[in-house]
């Protein structure tokens, strides 16, 4: 299948790379300086587990014109950027675009620019950042296959959607997930990041660690993204995927511990601390998107509303370490007590 991957950032050029060794026929599209070191370096990658590198060598190409054909276009930016090519792809004669990216305003403009016969959405499950001309990637790798989930626009599992998991998935180290309902799924892990946990890494200078040190904003983080997923639930998008609803039943108190130490995770260093440090005008813009689905649920949202306008004026960095937010202990407290109940009863039963 021949392949153009658009967007020659870490995931991109991983992805690329990875779809070239299993044997696909893949274009990069790469501008400026990325363009040049690829020129000259290739595309380098290294293991931020093992320390090991390669290097790959794909066809590269800086500008997309309307009579180049590929089977399939692989979209691998910031959603920012990539509303800004989508006249670049309309007049463009290639087949099927799927675009892998963070995404809270749906599929309305992708098919109102493309069709939808032409528009599939995804997102590319993977972390990296560039290290001069190397990119320094997490997964795509033996033990860590990079993950791409991928759906259609208006949901379920179509016969094109299979196909193309099926050309995708031929990629080394590359694992698919055909999601029924990726609108929903992407609303969501926009819900669980950019409203939340975003603008809480904005208030402790981007520091995972200070992050997990400061209760106070992993509070205000978790209580955002629950509104999150509530102004979602309103709006009529299950919880997708199911796992998230640990965030609906689990005691406040054992959520934030078990975020707590999810941030002081080295790995957490280029999942969230180096991509949220890169990518300020993603975040932005998603914000403004998810602020749209707030407005239209019509839900009283006082973390969302506070964590978001922090991010917006540029407020000071919240004081390290504070824990002035008191804690919901209801979810713990009334099980403690209906054991203690339970037991009192088989007492005196026995």
């Amino acid at each position: 299948m021949r392949i153009l991957v658009y967007g020659a950032g870490p995931l991109g050029s991983l992805l690329a790379a990875r779809l070239h060794q299993g044997g696909q026929e893949v274009t990069l599209i790469a501008r400026g300086q990325r363009l040049l070191d690829l020129k000259q370096h290739g595309i380098c990658l290294k293991s931020w587990t093992t320390q090991d590198e390669e290097t790959v060598s794909v066809r590269l190409i800086e500008n997309l014109d309307p009579d180049d054909c590929y089977d399939l276009i692989l979209v691998v930016m910031r959603k920012n950027s990539a509303i800004k090519i989508l006249p670049i792809l309309k007049e463009n004669s290639s087949g099927q675009i799927a675009f892998l990216m963070n995404n809270a305003a749906g599929s309305k403009k992708l098919i109102d620019a493309l069709g939808k016969e032409r528009v599939l959405i995804g997102f590319a499950g993977a972390a990296g950042f560039h290290d001069e001309h190397k990119i320094v990637h997490l997964n795509g790798e033996p033990d860590r296959p990079m993950v791409i989930y991928l759906g259609e626009p208006e949901g379920g599992v179509s016969t094109r959607v299979n196909q193309i998991a099926g050309e995708i998935r031929k990629g080394k180290f590359i694992q698919v997930s055909i999601e029924p309902n990726m609108e929903a799924w992407s609303k969501y892990h926009v819900a669980l990041l950019f409203p939340s946990l975003a603008p809480a890494f904005y208030l402790c200078n981007h520091d995972r660690l200070r992050v997990a040190g400061t209760r106070d904003a992993v509070v205000l983080a978790y209580r955002a993204m629950k509104e999150g997923f509530s102004v979602l639930k309103k709006l009529g998008y299950p919880v997708t995927p199911k796992s998230l609803n640990r965030f609906l039943w689990l005691p406040e108190p054992v959520v934030i511990t078990l975020l707590q130490r999810l941030l002081r995770n080295p790995r957490m260093e280029i999942a969230m601390e180096r991509h949220g440090k890169a990518s300020q005008d993603e975040i932005a813009h998603l914000i403004d998107e998810f602020m749209i689905l707030v407005d239209q649920s019509g839900l009283f949202t006082p973390n969302i509303q506070f964590l978001v306008s922090q991010f917006q004026s540029k407020a000071p960095p919240l004081p390290e370490g504070s824990r002035s937010i008191r804690l919901h202990w209801e979810g713990v407290i009334l099980p403690i007590l209906l054991l203690v109940l339970l037991i009192l009863i088989l007492v005196l039963i026995f």
